[in-house]
């Protein structure tokens, strides 16, 4: 009965700091804040410079567009093309090429 006693006594310690050890190590992995959620996290933020890159090229593509068709500066090719495109109008001696409506031109 005493080598009982004993050998409770001397595994409780270690066996609590095991256990308190254990809690921690699984919540640094797996919790808010541990290592699988910052793997996430850094995911995310590569998808959204992604997406941020994406739309910057989307925007100067369109200020381009723009300004080319300024008062001071004005492209006419540009012009013609939007006005062609807006009102569905060709010239005489032009050829016009269909294509599918989910393909747009502009």
């Amino acid at each position: 009965m005493r080598f009982i006693k004993r050998f409770l006594q001397a595994i409780a310690l270690p066996s609590l700091f095991l256990a308190v050890s254990g809690y921690f190590a699984w919540h640094a992995m797996h919790g808010d804040r541990g290592l699988i959620a910052r793997e996430q996290r850094i995911a995310d933020i590569a998808a959204a410079r992604a997406e941020l890159a994406r739309a910057e090229s989307e925007r100067e593509g369109m200020e381009r567009r723009v300004a080319g068709l300024r008062g001071d500066r004005l492209d006419r090719d540009q012009l013609d093309e939007r006005a062609r495109a807006l009102l569905n109008m060709v010239g005489r001696d032009e050829v016009v090429v269909p294509y599918p409506p989910e393909r747009r031109l502009y």
